[in-house]
């Protein structure tokens, strides 16, 4: 156990002015003394306080210094804190005074607030007053002595120690640079398999319209020519030829749909609103639901990319209308806003719980929700989903694009 000592000493009144320059040099060393124990018990070294006057020696315990403690809080990886109510650290361990980059005794004593920004500070300030009662957590950036900023999760709880009239907090800060550096790289490698998901669409798309459908096309006009050149009484064998035609003609028509559904030619072609009506009226043909598309025909191409992009969660909302919502009637909605467009599908189904069901499956080999935010995401937009059991369901899609490169879009 450490121990400050505090005493007290007087000098006779009537001291000679010859003294003065003596007493002095006291005084100076007890302000000394009293700066290296107040810097000691601020910096931690200290477990007790004892002060002598004329009373006699008093010790005063200071409360939570225990040794054990102390050695856990000062091994752990995250920076541990105790606060006032108003947010004045009275005590943090040295891993917090890295964060921010600054010596353990100018930290103590201080404002967390101090080590936020404006935005955060209110955040922060109205985090502490819940936390009183109840733990809450918050990301933020925490702004280092040296200006640098810090990605941190804090986690607040309330500190409740026997006879404290005042309420204190507990508070761990979390690095969260490598797990922002990690999700920044899963990210972009997300990014990147959609680019290259899209690609190879793109390539066996072409294998089958160029491909595949010219092969059966060739097919068919062969059964033609030998349907023609049956002799009259050959009736059984071509009624047979006619019904290989006709399953030929259908998987024609089937090779034809898979290769729209992968990449719809017309997508780089003619732009996105043309593939959208054509999507809207092929899904109210297939799936008996009336759809009702809502769009600017004077809308400008996009970059590729975000056309792509907003086919992609117009392709995968139609595909869980018909096969989760149950609706009668969806709405299709596409404005561009500035220099932004947005893709509004709403729809009257059955609705479900988006917080329950955040990644929702739409069905064998999709990826709902989550890929619907990824392919916006990977374009710099943004996916909204509002849905409640019973209400329906909408899927609200917004991306930024520059109007001043798009004549350089799809040249």
């Amino acid at each position: 156990m450490k121990t400050a000592r505090r005493q007290h000493s007087s000098r006779p009144a009537g001291a000679a002015a010859a003294g003065l320059p003596l007493e002095l040099a006291e005084l100076r060393a007890r302000l000394a003394d009293a700066e290296e124990a107040l810097r000691a018990v601020r910096a931690g070294e200290v477990d007790t306080v004892m002060v002598a006057g004329t009373a006699g020696s008093q010790v005063f315990t200071l409360d939570g210094a225990e040794h054990a403690y102390r050695v856990l809080i000062e091994s752990m990886n995250e920076g541990a804190l105790t606060l006032t109510a108003e947010a004045v650290i009275l005590y943090t361990n040295q891993c917090f005074a890295r964060m921010v980059q600054l010596p353990l005794e100018r930290v103590i004593g201080s404002s967390f607030l101090r080590f936020l920004s404006a935005t955060d500070q209110l955040a922060v300030r109205r985090l502490l007053k819940r936390a009183a009662k109840a733990g809450s957590k918050i990301r933020l950036l925490l702004r280092a002595g040296t200006g640098a900023q810090l990605p941190v999760l804090i986690s607040i709880r309330p500190l409740t120690t026997p006879g404290a009239r005042d309420a204190t907090l507990s508070m761990v800060v979390t690095d969260m640079t490598e797990a922002r550096r990690s999700e920044e790289r899963l990210r972009a490698l997300s990014h990147r398999l959609v680019d290259m998901q899209e690609t190879e669409r793109r390539r066996v798309a072409v294998e089958l319209h160029e491909n595949i459908s010219q092969l059966t096309y060739a097919i068919l006009m062969r059964c033609d020519t030998l349907a023609r050149t049956l002799p009259a009484g050959a009736r059984a064998s071509r009624a047979e030829l006619l019904k290989l035609r006709d399953l030929l003609d259908q998987a024609t028509e089937e090779v034809r749909r898979i290769a729209q559904d992968l990449r719809p030619s017309a997508l780089d072609d003619l732009g996105l609103l043309p593939v959208l009506r054509r999507a809207c009226e092929l899904f109210a043909k297939r799936a008996s639901v009336r759809v009702n598309l809502k769009a600017v025909r004077s809308i400008a191409r996009l970059p590729a990319a975000v056309e792509t992009a907003l086919y992609r969660v117009l392709q995968e909302t139609l595909l869980n209308v018909e096969q989760h919502a149950r609706a009668r009637h969806v709405t299709v909605g596409l404005r561009q806003l500035g220099r932004q467009v947005q893709l509004v599908v709403t729809d009257d189904g059955i609705g479900f719980d988006p917080n329950r069901y955040p990644a929702r499956q739409k069905g064998k080999g999709s990826l709902g929700l989550l890929g619907m935010r990824e392919r916006t995401t990977s374009v710099g937009g943004a996916l909204e989903v509002q849905s409640a059991p019973g209400r329906g369901t909408t899927i609200r899609a917004r991306i930024p694009f520059d109007p001043d490169t798009l004549a350089l879009a799809h040249s």
